[in-house]
């Protein structure tokens, strides 16, 4: 089935690079983070390029359900324990802002930008929505708790955020990208130092940013140790109620519900990629019991790059590259995370402090359990006897039966039955591999 988001809108047409050029700022990249960046760059009059190895919107952003919200499952409490109550408020503050930037910017954008409240629900344990509702007291913020939801099932408890919103976010993507100076079908090949090498031709810069879902460089930063990616899946089902907000399981691998016009997109079937999963199975199964008079008019699926403690990597590539940013690791939460992304990149850029930008440092502590699960993940797949072999790192590909794909269980390559790349790190095909 044709995605959802694509098949509402027409893509405007950029043309591939060729030849040679110098700029300020080379963005690599082109979802939305990097568009956001581009266009934050451009209306603080800084020169720059953007380039994307196939076409804008087309890797994860197309896939996306689009939820603009501050509430990014029960992240308060996690963050209050692994960090600061006061990291937990700054997050906060830079989240809220980014939902209001949205605000502001969609008054004149078609974009099907709706106001919605959100939800992040339980099913089975009310002490931990009750911890996120006192952790959201102490730091200023009103949230609501609640019992009752629109939902089709019995909740213990739920966290709730009013005045947060949703939209279509490639009419938004398509509507922002024009005029900006981007590339498509433009790949980086290669860095040698600030000189992008692409197939026809380089970019001289002297900052580049890494927009590239998962970063593709390996020799600095420690990304591949520090995120892995997870698989989820998303019915769009006519038919079904509207349920007039935004709703998320606090169990990572539970259930996710929004309107879209007069669909309800029940998202869920999660995994870590290359690890089995309920995949469309569960959702159809959950969608029959729950809503038996629902049709399914689409179906798609995306991934995530999950961090060790749970916060986007924002900043410096590593403590050791001066010139080259990343923007990555949103845990799920692309749309608020790509727009603080854009807005403490620009101020790196331009020099100027930002008074978020520490608490994503992605130089941070990595001293977390999940650390220790993806090292443990990436030598069980290296050590995994497959002849199909990942190009990023070597890790050995596991068949995925539900979408026909290789997945690799260490950082999230995925590729088609043929071989042909899909999803990053990886940077090349298998059969080029």
């Amino acid at each position: 089935m044709k995605e959802l988001w694509r098949n509402t809108v027409e893509k405007p047409e950029f043309e591939s690079f060729k030849g040679y050029k110098k700029t300020d700022v080379l963005i690599i990249g082109g979802g939305v983070a990097g568009i956001l960046c581009a266009l934050e760059l451009h209306k603080a009059g800084v020169d720059y390029i953007l380039v994307e190895a196939k076409t804008i919107g087309s890797g994860i952003t197309k896939n996306t359900t689009a939820k603009i919200t501050s509430q990014h499952g029960l992240i308060y409490s996690k963050i209050a324990k692994n960090h600061s109550i006061e990291t937990a408020k700054a997050y906060l503050e830079a989240n809220e802002k980014a939902v209001a930037k949205y605000k502001n910017l969609c008054e004149n954008i078609d974009c099907d930008f709706e106001i919605k409240p959100s939800f992040v629900f339980s099913r089975t344990d009310r002490e931990k929505i009750e911890n996120e509702a006192e952790i959201l007291e102490s730091i200023g913020y009103n949230a609501r708790f609640c019992q009752e939801t629109k939902l089709p099932f019995k909740v213990v408890g739920a966290v709730s955020f009013e005045k947060q919103a949703q939209f279509n976010p490639l009419k938004f993507l398509y509507t922002i990208a024009k005029g900006l100076n981007i590339y498509e079908n433009t790949a980086v090949r290669d860095l040698l130092d600030t000189t992008a090498i692409t197939d026809y031709g380089k970019i001289t810069a002297k900052k580049i940013i890494v927009a590239t879902h998962f970063p593709f460089i390996n020799r600095h930063g420690l990304y591949f140790m520090k995120m892995y990616q997870h698989r989820s899946y998303v019915l769009g089902l006519t038919n079904a109620p509207n349920l007039n907000g935004m709703y998320v399981d606090e169990d990572l691998k539970g259930l996710s519900f929004r309107n879209y016009g007069d669909l309800l997109l029940l998202g869920g079937g999660s995994h870590r990629t290359g690890k089995k999963g309920g995949n469309y199975i569960e959702l159809r199964e959950f969608a029959k019991h729950y809503y038996p008079e629902a049709k399914e008019k689409y179906h798609f699926a995306t991934q995530d790059c999950e961090t060790l403690d749970g916060m986007p990597y924002i900043g410096k590539y590593s403590k050791h590259t001066e010139n080259l940013y990343v923007a990555t690791g949103f845990n799920k939460w692309g749309m608020t995370s790509s727009m603080m992304a854009a807005e403490i990149l620009k101020d790196e850029i331009l020099g100027v402090n930002n008074d978020y930008a520490e608490i994503f440092n992605p130089s941070r502590s990595m001293m977390f359990k999940q650390l220790g699960v993806n090292v443990f993940e990436s030598v069980s797949g290296m050590l995994t006897p497959t002849t199909r072999r990942c190009p990023h790192l070597g890790c050995g590909l596991k068949w995925n039966k539900q979408e026909h794909t290789w997945d690799c269980s260490c950082h999230g390559s995925r590729f088609t039955k043929e071989g042909n790349l899909i999803d990053n790190p990886a940077e090349k095909d298998l059969s080029n591999s």
